[in-house]
């Protein structure tokens, strides 16, 4: 199959614009959001392409596990054992590249199941990376999603980080498979206040992992200016080498943030604000080694895709 189109006869498909973590348009985190009709994935070049054109942060592609080809919902599956059943599996594009976990674009692609195909209930989907994530329709309107915790271990503060960010970090900690360095910062306005060298930020992120490997993005966070604001903390988040200079409001970082925050101000149940310039809430529940995201969506693009 060509990279650079479907075959020919492949039926037109719809294509979505979906605002997530925001209840009105133009705010929280655009994504792309394309259902496919087939057993088979098209091939991985045309998805690029597409998320290309998008130019979004991700796009998201979902297909019907068996046996949900050919119309109507998709019959539940095992994804693997001993992991829940999967209706759909799911993936995600950067303009650059594909990537292991996205949130915003989950949340996005299960606001249009709702709407666009009147699911109901839990939808579960199956991911290459992360095992099986689930979204549930909650009776006035918001999603929540179950994602894996990310774990927080305390490292060194990389060389360069602080020239790179233009800000004096207090503590950075690794998370795991996730892949993103938490960057606490003294308070709100500091957050808020970063402007990133990003090419300082990708030479950071270039082999700062384990193993040398490299790392997804920083996530810099700090405690809310004060309460009774609507959220507890505060983040943002930027990964130059994914395409993505600044994310308008990262859900994946959330599972790391949320047991970060969860442990210092000892509750399970928070709100984060996404302090970007588009900004979004996503409310935060630790249970356990899983982490629920919540938040609203907004549909404000349905279109044709012709190739």
């Amino acid at each position: 199959m060509s990279s650079s189109a479907r075959p020919a006869g492949a039926p037109v498909l719809r294509i979505h614009v979906v605002d997530a973590f925001t209840d009105r348009p133009f705010a929280g985190n655009p994504a792309g959001v394309c259902l496919l009709p087939g057993a088979e994935w098209p091939d991985d070049g045309w998805l690029q392409r597409v998320a290309a054109e998008m130019n979004h942060s991700e796009t998201a592609f979902a297909r019907p596990l068996p046996a949900g080809e050919g119309g109507g919902e998709p019959a539940a599956t095992e994804s693997a054992p001993g992991e829940p059943a999967a209706d759909w599996e799911l993936r995600w594009f950067t303009p650059v590249k594909e990537v292991g976990l996205c949130g915003h674009a989950t949340l996005a692609t299960a606001h249009v199941l709702r709407t666009a195909r009147g699911a109901t209930g839990t939808v579960r989907f199956h991911s290459r990376f992360s095992g099986v994530l689930s979204a549930e329709a909650g009776p006035g309107g918001d999603l929540t999603l179950d994602f894996p915790a990310a774990p927080h271990t305390a490292t060194l503060v990389p060389d360069g980080l602080a020239a790179a960010l233009g800000a004096e970090p207090e503590a950075t900690y690794h998370t795991g498979a996730l892949g993103d360095l938490l960057t606490v910062l003294a308070d709100e306005d500091a957050v808020r206040a970063v402007r990133p060298d990003q090419a300082a930020v990708a030479a950071v992120l270039r082999g700062g992992g384990a193993g040398g490997a490299d790392l997804r993005g920083v996530t810099v966070t700090a405690p809310a200016r004060t309460s009774g604001l609507g959220h507890d903390f505060v983040s943002r988040f930027f990964a130059p080498g994914a395409g993505i200079p600044e994310d308008p409001v990262t859900g994946s970082a959330h599972t790391a943030l949320a047991p970060y925050w969860a442990a210092r101000l000892g509750r399970d149940a928070l709100t984060g604000l996404q302090a970007s310039a588009r900004s979004g809430l996503v409310r935060t529940e630790v249970r356990g080694d899983r982490v629920r995201l919540t938040g609203s969506a907004v549909t404000v693009l349905d279109g044709t895709l012709y190739v």
